[in-house]
């Protein structure tokens, strides 16, 4: 294996990460339990142009495969769509020995895992994650699942895939903005486990392949500790979740409008300026880590512009986040960079400050 190459071993899969990972699936594949195996591939447009003559060029077992293309976009993550992925693999005889190949995004990595977890009871899925993001999120966690009526992942089960391969190769197709919201993940990490980390990513220069490599395992390395010690999200998984709070709300409120398309990343990046604020207020967060928090992220990500009489909104879909307990709006929050506390709550009133907080910052760079 190559020096650049690693596997993670989680539990009942591996994470191969790394310029040979992509051979480490090929070598897989052959193994004689796959003998009998009909494969499938998952992909988007982007993906079948960009991605999928590379994976069957390396991946020789493949060239058989059957390609399922769906369009690409959080819009897509719904039940509508997993119906027609179900008829179609029903038309194309998979069975239970079949293998759904999931080549794209968090959007792929989530609705193809729900819809292998559950078709025929459940059929094995690999995950090739294409972008930033689900290289550093989604590629540990054996969180799968679709959208209902805007809210994010409101369906969905916990189960793992077979296999994840990180090729960063892939990473060469994305754009800036693309890029800038996996980067988002990163910065989470950091914030939530290890102030080395946060200083690491602070001086990153995002365009040198070899450090953003050694972030994305130093990334999953993070999430995958925090996994293995809570694998359904009843209690140190939940530090995961700071910035999602806000961001989700957003993410579904964008969603909602149907307007403008915010990414994931863009939505956190967002969330956590806003709950770095609400840690300053109740988490014991000092001023000095809130701006340097404040002044890093602003300075990559533009305002997710909402209006005031939106905040109402944005917090009702907060009332519908799945972590939240007794009519109480769950947090996870920030006591210091690089430790993170969960089952924290804040008031409407709070949370509207930090709302206010968080377009001040960009009402000083306006200037």
């Amino acid at each position: 294996m190559s020096k650049d190459t690693i596997a993670i071993k989680a539990g009942n899969y591996s994470i191969h990460i790394g310029s040979e990972a992509i051979n480490r699936l090929a070598d897989h594949l052959k193994q004689s339990t796959y003998k009998k195996s009909k494969f499938f591939i998952l992909v988007d447009q982007n993906t079948i142009r960009h991605c999928l003559p590379l994976l069957v060029d390396h991946v020789k077992v493949l060239k058989t495969a059957e390609i399922i293309e769906v369009e690409s976009g959080e819009q897509n993550k719904n039940i509508e769509v997993c119906i027609e992925l179900w008829k179609t693999l029903g038309e194309f005889k998979a069975n239970r020995r079949s293998v759904l190949i999931n080549l794209g995004g968090g959007v792929i990595g989530d609705m193809g895992g729900f819809v292998a977890s559950t078709f025929k009871r459940g059929i094995e899925f690999i995950n090739i994650p294409t972008t930033l993001l689900s290289q550093v999120d989604a590629s540990v966690g054996g969180k799968v699942g679709i959208d209902l009526n805007h809210l994010k992942n409101e369906i969905g089960v916990f189960n793992n895939p077979s296999n994840v391969i990180v090729y960063p190769y892939f990473l060469k197709t994305l754009n800036k903005k693309e890029y800038l919201s996996g980067f988002a993940e990163i910065i989470k990490h950091a914030l939530i486990a290890d102030a080395d980390y946060w200083k690491e990513v602070t001086n990153a220069e995002l365009g040198d392949e070899e450090i953003i490599l050694n972030l994305i395992k130093r990334s999953i390395q993070i999430k995958y500790q925090v996994v293995k010690k809570d694998p359904e999200e009843k209690n140190i998984r939940k530090t995961l979740n700071f910035g999602h709070t806000i961001g989700h709300a957003l993410e579904s409120y964008f969603l909602e409008k149907n307007e403008t398309t915010l990414l994931h990343g863009e939505a956190v990046a967002a969330g956590m300026i806003c709950e770095a604020y609400l840690s300053y207020k109740k988490n014991k967060l000092s001023h000095t880590e809130l701006d340097e928090i404040t002044s890093f992220i602003s300075s990559l990500y533009k305002q997710v512009r909402f209006k005031k009489e939106e905040e109402i909104r944005l917090i009702e879909l907060m009332q519908h986040d799945k972590k939240n307990e007794d009519k109480n709006i769950i947090f996870t929050l920030l006591s210091q960079i690089g430790k993170a506390d969960i089952n924290k709550t804040c008031s409407v009133d709070q949370i509207r400050d930090s709302f206010k907080y968080y377009r001040e910052q960009y009402k000083v760079q306006d200037v």
